[in-house]
């Protein structure tokens, strides 16, 4: 399958994803979602009648908590059934995303080990590896503030008015809250076996670097191993081919699902927030593309267009980690140094994720003003220190963005519940920044590479 099919069999089962989608919904899943808005419905009004109750020892206390209970097991049978029925298109995408899974692990650690080898010695890996962190910084801080910006003069959740919601009500999504024993437990290994069944990138990235440092290190014989890892690393890349064949069949299965789990309804009901956020999302792909174009110029357009593939496939499966490597062949037919690429790129899906950066920003402090929780441009710019530090290492999959931003939240008595607002809509917001992550790190990688050039 040639590149520009490819790339027309994605976009067509882009198309037919929502149309199927759209039908699917009306056709079958309809029925569920209305007993779920129901009891969602009725949960709400419950929780309301629960908070007014001064006295938890009354039998009224009593019988809204059983009722609310009975309510919330309609939910969930009604959900259960509902996942049941799309099943068959969420397989299709499931198969493909751990085809990618199985693939990105091993390709991480022997593109890494050979990069980091042919780099040689440890100043010219810690001289790249600071021009790189120095942009992923830079990226970070300009994404979270633009989010800030952004939400400040839009202020999509000023008008809904939410009135606070009793402690004891919250969200099944866990809190990822600011721990330094946390980070280290992501970043330094204790087993790197365990570092790869996980697919934990920044652990895995950690030992490559000091396998690939000692592998030059060793002279002759480390020879030995650089060919095996160039290899194999070769070998990964035929399977990626291979893979990359199924991609408008997952693109199809995941866009059905979404479409005929939400409705196009969800669009329109949130319009506004889904509208102003990805024009947020054009702004930051103006702001990459222009860096890039500082650069490298009129190539800067020539790596967009390359990525393309890996962008649409980036948004349809909503995880950049199922683009890593496509993004990882084009890099390479762009004309980076496969030393620079299998360095660079890695740390970009743990360091480096413009799109999610952006939206932790816009989601945390739009919650706020749901609320009508003022926060001073103090504690704004306090939040978003915080972010920069939380969301490095997080993985660059669906809802890991809510995970961080539950924790964070918390540090300014802004309501955990608060994100059932963006759950709803997350898979479609979700979808637009992955594939902002996949252009800003192909940039990244792009931007270091002529850096390393001009230095010869």
């Amino acid at each position: 399958m040639t590149k520009n099919k490819l790339t027309l069999y994605i976009f067509v089962a882009l198309v037919a994803g929502v149309i199927a989608g759209y039908v699917y919904n009306i056709t079958i899943i309809k029925p569920f979602n209305d007993k779920i808005a129901a009891a969602e419905t009725t949960i709400r009004s419950l929780d309301n009648q629960i908070i007014s109750l001064k006295d938890t020892t009354v039998a009224q206390y009593k019988a809204l908590k059983t009722e609310k209970a009975a309510q919330q097991k309609l939910k969930k049978e009604a959900d259960g059934k509902r996942e049941d029925k799309l099943e068959g298109f969420t397989i299709i995408s499931d198969i493909f995303l751990r085809l990618i899974k199985m693939i990105v692990a091993p390709l991480v650690f022997t593109t890494l080990v050979v990069g980091v080898a042919k780099v040689g010695d440890i100043s010219a890996v810690g001289r790249i590896g600071g021009k790189t962190m120095l942009w992923f910084i830079t990226a970070t801080l300009v994404s979270l503030l633009l989010g800030m910006l952004l939400v400040n003069i839009y202020q999509p959740g000023s008008h809904m008015n939410i009135p606070l919601p009793d402690s004891h009500l919250g969200t099944d999504i866990k809190k990822s809250a600011l721990s330094l024993r946390d980070f280290v437990g992501h970043v330094v290994p204790r087993s790197f076996i365990e570092s790869m069944a996980n697919n934990e990138i920044l652990q895995i990235v950690v030992f490559a670097i000091f396998f690939g440092i000692a592998t030059a290190a060793v002279g002759e014989q480390g020879k030995i191993i650089i060919k095996a890892m160039d290899a194999i690393a070769h070998v990964i890349m035929k399977i990626t081919n291979y893979v990359m064949k199924l991609a408008p069949f997952a693109v199809f299965g995941a866009i059905t699902a979404i479409v005929a789990k939400q409705g196009l309804g969800i669009i329109s009901t949130y319009a506004v927030f889904i509208g102003e956020f990805y024009s947020g999302l054009l702004i930051l792909w103006l702001i990459i593309i222009f860096a890039g174009y500082v650069f490298l110029k009129k190539r800067a357009f020539t790596l967009v267009s390359s990525i393309k593939d890996a962008m649409i496939i980036a948004f349809s499966t909503s995880t950049s980690e199922a683009a890593y490597p496509r993004v990882l062949i084009e890099l390479e037919r762009f004309g980076c140094k496969d030393k620079i690429v299998s360095f660079v790129l890695p740390l970009g899906y743990s360091f480096n994720l413009d799109g999610s950066m952006m939206y932790m920003t816009f989601a945390s402090l739009f919650i706020a003003q749901a609320y009508n929780i003022h926060l001073p441009m103090g504690q704004q710019l306090t939040m978003l220190l915080i972010l920069m530090l939380t969301s490095k290492g997080v993985a660059g999959v669906p809802r890991a963005s809510l995970v961080v931003i539950a924790g964070t939240i918390a540090t300014f008595n802004i309501p955990e519940a608060g994100l059932a607002l963006l759950i709803g809509i997350d898979p479609l917001l979700d979808m637009g920044r992955s594939a902002t992550n996949v252009l800003g790190n192909a940039m990244a990688t792009a931007v270091v590479n002529k850096w390393e050039g001009e230095e010869g």
